[in-house]
């Protein structure tokens, strides 16, 4: 466990680590502020949502009560508090796409048993080429499900709180769906961003899924911020947002493609010369 622990930390660097923390102790901080809000949060579930809501009309008091404003910067300081979480996924994520080919050659060895014996040889010598690599397949799955309960609490503080439901923010009112579909748009094309820049980061070699995927998530995205009050859409636009940007710093697609491009010319010089050479011992010889 300690083990497993100290690779944690070492993937993930004490950076993004303490700006966890301090998002943390900020999240907190801003839920202490003393506010207005009169709305009654019954048992532990009610505490949670209580507490997002708080913490949301802390950071307002720092935008002049603006909730909208408040949302983004809520949703900011969640973004910091999981990035251990994003940076030990896309470490995982890189490892994986420098397994795949073996993974690849793995189910072609067993393509078309079926039987329960082949299915456990495959399932193993997969398991040891993950393990061997020093990777957990279900790593990019931490940050998802680790905003799912972010996600409810969100929801269930807007649906609770009259000051947040009867909030404006521009042209929004933020317990209604966005009458101009603006933020659906908005989040749909910052999840495509980011999902594209993530899959063309991690090379060709890639599952199938993996290649669609980025084109999936937005039509999600967008229908599903058409069925939602604004306030979530708007969390959903800055968390995007906010991913596109970690993505291009962590997983610069142009710059691995521009060392996939010069790993390639390399590849094409070093055998132009091999030929040379060949030729000109060939010339001697004869």
């Amino acid at each position: 466990m300690i083990n497993k622990i100290e690779n944690f930390l070492k993937k993930v660097g004490w950076p993004s680590i303490v700006l966890a923390v301090l998002s943390l102790i900020a999240i907190i901080a801003l839920a202490l502020i003393p506010n207005s809000d009169q709305t009654n949060y019954h048992g532990i579930l009610g505490s949670i949502t209580g507490f997002f809501a708080n913490s949301i009309f802390g950071a307002a008091s720092l935008f002049t009560n603006s909730y909208g404003f408040g949302i983004i910067a809520f949703t900011v300081l969640i973004r910091f508090l999981i990035l251990p979480l994003m940076v030990y996924s896309i470490s995982s994520s890189k490892k994986m796409s420098k397994v795949t080919p073996k993974i690849k050659k793995v189910q072609e060895k067993y393509k078309g048993k079926r039987d329960r014996d082949s299915m456990m040889n495959m399932q193993a010598e997969t398991s040891a080429i993950y393990k061997e690599a020093g990777v957990n397949p279900y790593a990019s799955m931490l940050p998802l499900l680790i905003q799912l309960p972010v996600l409810w609490a969100l929801f269930q503080a807007i649906n609770s709180t009259p000051a947040l439901k009867s909030g404006s923010f521009y042209w929004l009112q933020l317990g209604n769906t966005d009458p101009y579909f603006i933020l659906p748009v908005l989040a749909a094309l910052f999840t495509f961003i980011s999902s594209w820049m993530s899959t063309v980061s991690l090379g060709k070699d890639q599952p199938g899924f993996a290649k669609v995927m980025p084109y999936i998530f937005p039509f999600i995205i967008f229908f599903s911020s058409l069925a939602v009050p604004s306030a979530l859409s708007l969390y959903w636009v800055a968390t995007n947002a906010f991913q596109a940007v970690q993505t291009f710093f962590f997983q610069n697609p142009f710059k691995v493609r521009a060392e996939e491009k010069a790993k390639v010319q390399a590849e094409i010089e070093r055998k132009r010369v091999i030929t040379k050479t060949l030729r000109k011992v060939h010339k001697r010889r004869r």
